[in-house]
């Protein structure tokens, strides 16, 4: 890819993360690129690329299975009128410039060294390298500024101090309380994402942790109870065990879902909300269930969870109380439920706290054992939809979740 690009004439390098991750020995999990080349140079030299994006323009060129992302050094004329709103928050970036200019105006040192492949040179503008070797996280210029152009920079910061075990330099700490309000105007979609990328990556535990100790937690999930100060928040011992769980099934290479997590973060809230619907006659089951519809309602107004994981979330909450049922001839029928084993497994880590759980959660370990031949059945068979009107086109399914990997 940047051997195609410089033998084209163009300047080109690695950059970002993956660079960082060389450097610390550790295996990138992608590769960006940032050249001269505009994005119609780039795709003139590979024609097959796809041009994406408004506010950052940006190449996508899929190279041996792999999808790389290719960007233009950018300029300092991002700056300029009408390309910030008035809070600050970056609009527009099409600006193009040196290699210098765009490193300047990425975000932390450590992920503005450019590295190139070919000859196997590193270049460092702004003390990317010496930050790296002292653990040092740094805002490239006024922190305060580079946060109001984009606040999403705030959670960044607290998922590489958990990730690379980097500490923050006083003056890139100082602005985060000040600036932290204004994750609100973060698209509910765009913090959805971020909040997979801070919990999905191996270090969920240490990311609460961070996102706590800068307090960003209730920025992301308002429906939590409050802490001790602001944007800090009390959370249900089973967030713990959750992320415990989590982290220690990515190491093992298992797959996971933010359904699980966000069934273990919301718990609390969630039992805050059914208490008085019990209270005034409510059967349990139909408090449960209004209870987590207002809760991921509201939820929904900061982080866009899409359906397919709500949905998920939902059912792991519904069938604490089917688990609860161990007698009669139906008890055993709740193991062909979809998300038995998500559920399973967060009964198993609510019992790690509620001693009183112990017991059931023993029943139903020992039900898996002696009928397997049930949960078995539990995954999801694909029925073939009947279309309408002869050969016309079917809809797609949405991308479901295996039932057997919830957690």
């Amino acid at each position: 890819m940047v051997a195609s690009l410089q033998q084209a004439g163009y300047e080109a390098y690695i950059v970002g993360g993956s660079v960082r991750d060389l450097l610390l020995g550790e295996r990138p999990k992608d590769f960006d690129v940032a050249t001269d080349a505009t994005p119609e140079e780039v795709k003139a030299v590979f024609p097959r690329c796809r041009l994406i994006g408004r506010r950052f323009r940006l190449a996508h060129v899929r190279m041996r299975g792999a999808l790389l992302e290719v960007a233009t050094f950018r300029g300092q004329g991002g700056q300029a009128p009408g390309h910030q709103d008035d809070d600050g928050r970056m609009l527009r970036d099409n600006v193009w410039g040196s290699v210098e200019e765009d490193a300047v105006r990425r975000d932390f040192t450590i992920n503005a060294l450019f590295m190139d492949p070919v000859n196997g040179e590193i270049r460092d503008y702004v003390g990317g390298f010496r930050d790296l070797q002292q653990r040092s996280l740094r805002l490239i210029g006024d922190p305060e500024i580079r946060y109001r152009e984009d606040p999403v920079r705030l959670l960044r910061a607290a998922r590489f101090a958990a990730k690379l075990g980097v500490t923050l330099e006083p003056a890139t700490a100082a602005p985060m309380a000040a600036v932290a309000p204004r994750l609100e105007q973060i698209p509910p979609a765009r913090l959805f994402e971020e909040v997979c990328k801070l919990f999905l990556t191996g270090h969920a535990g240490r990311t609460v942790d961070a996102l706590q100790q800068f307090g960003l937690m209730r920025y992301l999930f308002p429906v939590l109870p409050a802490g001790d100060d602001v944007g800090v928040a009390h959370l249900h011992p089973v967030v713990q065990r959750a992320t415990e769980s989590t982290d220690r099934r990515i190491a093992e290479g298992k797959s996971v879902t933010p359904a699980f997590l966000i069934a273990a973060v919301l718990w609390e809230p969630l039992l805050e909300r059914i208490a008085p619907l019990e209270a005034a006659g409510m059967p349990a089951y139909q408090a449960m269930e209004e209870a987590a519809d207002a809760l991921l309602a509201e939820q929904l107004q900061r982080t866009a969870i899409p359906r397919r994981f709500s949905a998920v979330t939902r059912q792991i909450w519904l069938n604490q109380l089917r688990l609860k049922r161990t007698r009669g001839a139906r008890a055993l029928t709740v193991m062909s439920q979809p998300r038995f084993r998500a559920a399973y497994d967060f009964l198993l880590i609510r019992a790690l706290d509620e001693p009183e759980l112990q017991e059931l959660a023993d029943f139903w370990t020992q039900a898996q054992q002696e009928r397997p031949d049930l949960v078995e059945t539990a995954a999801p068979t694909k029925r073939r939809r009947r279309r309408r009107g002869g050969r016309g086109r079917g809809r797609k399914r949405p991308e479901g979740v295996n039932p057997g990997t919830d957690t």
